[in-house]
């Protein structure tokens, strides 16, 4: 049954009403009309199943004939903050990790970022990274779609970041593994900063070090940078959040 996301604001009553981009994709692509059954997801762990009733050029409505709770996300609030690679690689990195349960995606320049962009490029990428993150939700059954954010430069992101927050740094060739530098219990949050091709500078690595981030490495072999971060995604969903680890 497709699945389709919804503002938690679009669902009064037993009413639910479906946005211009997601009606397009129920009856131009999906070709989906009045009297088929939908299920509808609110981003606040509520799934709903729809009967269409009335499908307009810009909006479609459903009446709710069921109700239930879905808990799916998981319970490590997980942000990403992945130096910006080159071509699509950034997209393919938001689709693995919204697979994998983040909460939110930080695009970062660095000193070695080599795709940088102008403002208007990145405006409409930020459109297509935002597509992907939509679309990997929907596929993976989640409820709650990542944010995913504009890039920002490593010091001015480090300025957004809540002191309470966890930050994790990951650093190729770092001798102490993930699991002697983490804390025994779960994070109230946490943030894993992932580097660029080219790596970062010592000047970055003090400026994360004085912020205090925990500096770790990921065994012998060096990762590429979209490789990194679903791989450390992964391991600490299993370490703190909802991934069954290997026994």
């Amino acid at each position: 049954m497709s699945r389709f996301h919804v503002r938690a604001e679009a669902v009064t009553g037993t009413l639910v009403q479906l946005d211009a981009a997601e009606t397009y994709h129920l009856a131009r692509v999906l070709r989906l009309g009045e009297g088929d059954i939908v299920r509808a997801l609110d981003g606040a762990g509520h799934e709903f199943t729809v009967r269409l009733t009335r499908i307009s050029q810009r909006a479609a409505e459903g009446v709710v004939i069921e109700r239930v709770a879905r808990p799916v996300e998981s319970p490590l609030d997980l942000t990403l903050a992945q130096a910006i690679p080159k071509g699509d690689k950034l997209e393919r990195i938001i689709r693995m990790v919204t697979e994998l349960g983040v909460s939110r995606i930080s695009p970062l320049l660095t000193e070695r970022t080599i795709a940088r962009g102008e403002a208007f490029d990145w405006a409409h990428r930020l459109a297509r990274c935002d597509r992907v993150a939509t679309e990997a939700a929907k596929q993976s059954g989640r409820t709650v779609i990542p944010a995913v954010d504009s890039p920002r430069a490593l010091d001015a992101w480090l300025t957004t970041v809540d002191p309470a927050v966890c930050l994790l740094c990951l650093s190729a060739g770092e001798p102490a593994g993930m699991g002697q530098v983490l804390p025994p219990g779960r994070p109230g949050r946490l943030s894993v900063i992932v580097g660029p091709e080219g790596g970062r500078t010592e000047a970055e690595m003090d400026q994360l070090r004085a912020r205090g981030a925990l500096v770790a490495g990921l065994g012998p072999r060096i990762l590429r940078t979209d490789t990194a971060g679903p791989v450390i995604v992964a391991l600490l969903q299993a370490r703190y959040g909802d991934l069954d680890p290997v026994p």
